[in-house]
């Protein structure tokens, strides 16, 4: 990837760019399918119950937990699990097609601050379900970090749909 100088080379941020895209467009369907294809089957063929935003909602801890706890009592959830699911499906499919790319991390900004804003972590401790013990920066944090970089660099004109949709007719691609 260097140029012999020790520098990267002229492809390796754009390239960087679009695996990026690719990689968080790929968490984002894959949660949205899971949400989706829920029942399923565990592993040792036990039978998954329908995944539900309602055990999330009802544990939100952050600034806008009572505002979803009270859409849940209020009969909410069930819109709610459609609009997340949906939600994640286009987003993921905007940023591995570089499609909408705008749009699709604009979508992802918004529903990573929600995400975080739920559940702060404040604690510093493992907490049941996660991976590790988190103070203040935890992968919800990266990810929008992460999407922010991608929605700055306008990364879906690189090796996506919006790149081909850009491109005037005749134009020849510079590489």
């Amino acid at each position: 990837m260097a140029d012999g100088t020790g520098r990267a080379s002229s492809w390796t941020p754009p390239l960087a760019l679009f695996l990026l895209r690719v990689l968080v467009g790929w968490h984002f369907l894959y949660e949205g399918y899971f949400k989706l294809v829920v029942p399923a089957w565990a592993h040792d063929g036990a039978r998954l119950s329908s995944w539900s935003s309602a055990g999330y909602l009802n544990q939100a801890s952050g600034p806008l937990g009572a505002l979803l706890r009270r859409l849940m009592s209020a009969g909410w959830t069930p819109t709610i699990d459609v609009l997340v699911t949906g939600a994640l499906l286009a987003i993921g499919l905007s940023l591995i097609l570089g499609l909408f790319t705008r749009w699709g991390c604009a979508g992802a900004l918004f529903l990573l601050t929600l995400f975080y804003v739920t559940a702060i972590p404040l604690d510093g401790v493992p907490q049941e379900g996660s991976p590790g013990a988190d103070l203040i920066v935890n992968k919800t944090l990266i990810e929008w970090a992460a999407v922010a970089v991608l929605w700055s660099f306008r990364a879906g004109e690189i090796g996506g749909i919006d790149f081909l949709l850009r491109r005037r007719p005749g134009e020849r691609e510079c590489i």
